[in-house]
């Protein structure tokens, strides 16, 4: 549509009037307040010590005692779908997030794709003056989209924000993160060695974004989502931070719950006479096996030291990441820029309970056993991913508004959930829900304003319905009950949904569960179940999906690019996301590398690829040549060239032959080191099913190693030095080596 020109045109210009009202920015109402919106990664319910755990948040803490703790505050127990409601106040389900976006499928309820109907708090803010920056941790991307090839529709700048500056997936190291700025990767220039942390990166990133704006127009308001990847796996932080928690969690997580629930009741958060669940209500059940506490009492000596190590790891995570989150309170604090800062803090999930029942004995992505996430998540059972219980969607929730809000350090026991959140700051910014935003009428918002109970603690709560369904778990809440289906979250297989027994419980009497009132309300419970399939139907729950992550990798998903046989990589190029990379996995495949070596001592990665999961990787080392395919948990694989490789222009190759597909899925079969065409070397190789990166991330380099995932002989990034890697070839359509070799060899002949 035109714009509206209300000035005067005439043959001269002296004789003109203009009209600058349709060309200037929008601005904010003077005195607008800014808005920071804290997201934690993993962080339950009784984790931080103001919340009742042993945790210390001395950050968090000041934001809570100039504000509102929420003690009924509830998400959608996984990352992607919760990030969704936080941004659009819709329902996960609604906005295409059912599930991570790394586990995409064709049906509206989990396309991973927000749709433009769910305009974000950032796009309808930055239309009205506000400056938005997103720090951190994204994963609201489809992983397929998650490349230097695609549109760019969902990352961040496409959503509103006008800088981005953190990670597009799920997870990240914290010392070599894979990061993105605005839509451009960005290489970390420091070393851990250096001082480097992602936490404080953010952290560093959050005070340049707002301080660079202010500089030019202090009166504008800004809109900061700052999301740091704590306490997210992997635990990573340096150690005198762990340190500081020597002997705090010696005594177990059984003790730890006990004391947490006393803490909680004494601060009232929770209602006296809350019982604490037992470990494994429903018994280790065979699809249960991972989601089993071990108790303590059971644990040799060993196991609690390295139990406990594993807490304390976790504690000081998330300790040092306050202090980072501390340091950017100060300088607003500093700025005279707090007062008049709405601030949101919440989690996005219950604690995590994928490290198992023995946690993970990867020392480079370390993560507790499910014991902890048990604790961390009191009073309440179970933990992330598990929609049917508190444990995983019950979590932390601090606002505070100095300048806006009178009350300070008070509690609210009202139910609240994560589309509640946009609802609320649109009210307090006194803005309107828009009815169309970049051309799209918008749909209504699901949740509610919690304007009132902010201001009165005997308001009624705002809504009384909500649905949960996440990875196969179902339950509905309304009116202070709660029904949950007993269904184990994915990835467990094929489990009929129509065997579930569903539970029952009212939450005004039974905040944590503790008591199934099913057989004495049978009722009440079949109302509820009619009530979650009407919910489901409304806003999009179906289908219902708990494959396993097998399953969901063989799964099609559209793709920038259609899968060929033949693909060529180069160094220094963006790493490639394992989502839309070669794929090597079961197969037979070449790595063919062009390189020139200046020096007997070059060394350094020619191709990498891998992720949480592992990797597999070609290098030079100590003159010769190697491949190493590795796995956490099982046994390291790998060859080196039985003579060292001179200096000079080579082909260097990695070619595996797949002989047998196992019955546990892994393929076998023989991988030839060659140089020039001549073997150097021999190894029989058993390679894995699936992704070496489920979560999307798992980034493919040459010349350069991105990921801790490949351990080998060397620290990455490993680059090549002492010559020069001109391209890796890879070649998966079942060609043999030597004529794959011998098309890199005549390419390099004719360059």
């Amino acid at each position: 549509m035109a714009l509206q020109f209300w000035g005067r045109i005439a043959r001269d210009v002296r004789d003109s009037v203009p009209d600058w009202e349709p060309y200037r920015e929008p601005h904010a109402p003077g005195g607008a307040p800014n808005v920071l919106f804290v997201v934690w990664d993993d962080v339950g319910f009784g984790t931080f010590d103001f919340f009742g755990g042993r945790v210390r948040a001395p950050a968090m803490r000041r934001l809570a005692e100039t504000g509102v703790r929420f003690s009924n505050f509830h998400t959608t127990a996984l990352s992607s779908p919760t990030r969704s409601c936080l941004l659009t106040g819709r329902n996960a389900t609604s906005n295409g997030m059912a599930r991570g976006t790394e586990a995409t499928g064709g049906f509206p309820n989990r396309s991973g794709r927000m749709p433009a109907e769910h305009a974000t708090l950032a796009e309808v803010l930055v239309e009205r003056g506000w400056n938005t920056y997103c720090v951190g941790k994204w994963h609201l991307c489809p992983a397929e989209e998650s490349n230097m090839a695609s549109a760019k529709r969902h990352w961040p700048l496409a959503r509103g924000f006008e800088r981005f500056y953190g990670f597009l997936g799920g997870e990240t190291d914290q010392y070599r993160p894979e990061l993105v700025y605005d839509n451009h990767p960005h290489p970390v220039d420091r070393t851990p060695e250096q001082g480097y942390h992602l936490s404080r990166d953010l952290a560093d990133r959050a005070i340049e974004f707002i301080r660079d704006a202010k500089v030019v127009a202090p009166e504008k308001p800004w809109f900061t989502y700052l999301c740091p990847a704590a306490g997210h796996a992997p635990h990573q932080v340096p150690r005198e931070w762990a340190d500081e928690y020597r002997g705090v969690f010696d005594d177990g997580y059984e003790v730890y719950r006990e004391l947490t629930l006393r803490r909680q009741i004494e601060l009232g958060l929770m209602p006296s006479g809350t019982d604490l669940t037992p470990l494994n209500p429903h018994g280790e059940r065979s699809w249960s096996a991972g989601e089993f506490v071990r108790p303590w009492e059971t644990l040799d000596d060993g196991e609690r030291r390295l139990f406990v190590r594993m807490a304390e790891v976790f504690a000081g995570f998330v300790s040092y990441t306050d202090a980072q989150l501390g340091r950017l309170i100060d300088y607003l604090t500093e700025s005279g820029q707090l007062d008049n800062t709405i601030a949101v803090v919440v989690s996005d999930n219950g604690a995590s309970g994928e490290g198992g029942p023995n946690g993970s004995l990867n020392t480079a992505y370390g993560h507790y056993p499910t014991g902890w996430a048990w604790a961390f998540d009191t009073p309440f059972k179970y933990w992330k991913r598990w929609a049917s219980y508190e444990g995983g969607t019950a979590d932390p929730m601090i606002l505070s508004w100095p300048a806006g809000l009178g009350t300070a350090g008070g509690i609210r026991h009202q139910y609240t959930h994560a589309v509640d959140i946009v609802p609320t700051l649109y009210d307090l910014l006194g803005i309107r829900p828009p009815e169309s935003v970049k051309g799209h009428a918008q749909a209504p918002m699901h949740g509610a304003s919690l304007r009132d109970v902010l201001e009165d603690p005997a308001a009624p709560e705002p809504r009384d319905t909500q649905f949960y369904v996440m990875l196969g778990t179902r339950g509905v809440w309304h009116d202070g009950w709660h029904a949950a289906a007993v269904h184990p979250p994915a990835p467990t297989g094929r489990i009929s949904y129509d065997d579930d027994p569903w539970e029952l419980y009212h939450l005004r009497e039974d905040r944590s569960e503790a008591h199934d009132l099913a057989a004495r309300h049978p009722e009440k419970l079949a109302e509820l179940r009619r009530l979650w399939e009407r919910e489901a139907a409304r806003y999009q729950g179906l289908p219902l999906d708990d494959r396993t992550a097998r399953e969901l990798s063989a799964a099609p998903r559209p793709r920038v690019s259609e899968p060929r046989d033949h693909y060529v990589y180069y160094p220094d190029c963006a790493p490639v996301p394992e989502s839309v990379a070669v794929d090597v996995h079961g197969r037979s495949f070449t790595l063919a590398a062009e390189v020139r070596l200046d020096t007997p001592e070059a060394r350094g990665v020619l191709f990498a690829q891998g992720g949480r999961f592992g990797g597999h990787s070609l290098y030079l080392l100590d003159g010769r040549l190697h491949y190493v395919h590795h796995r956490p948990g099982r046994t390291e694989q790998k060859v080196g060239s039985s003579e060292p490789v001179a200096p000079g222009d080579h082909v260097l190759s990695a070619v595996f032959r797949a002989e047998e597909r196992e019955e546990d899925g892994r393929t076998s079969g023989t991988l030839t080191l060659r140089v020039d065409g001549r073997e150097a070397g021999r190894l029989r190789l058993r390679t894995e099913p699936g992704r070496f990166a489920p979560d999307g991330g798992g980034g493919l380099c040459v010349g350069r190693d991105s990921s801790p995932a490949v351990p080998g002989d060397y620290d990455p990034p490993f680059r090549f030095l002492g010559g020069t890697v001109r391209r890796v070839l890879v070649d998966v359509g079942g060609r043999s080596g030597s004529g794959q070799e011998k098309e890199v060899t005549g390419t390099f002949l004719r360059d």
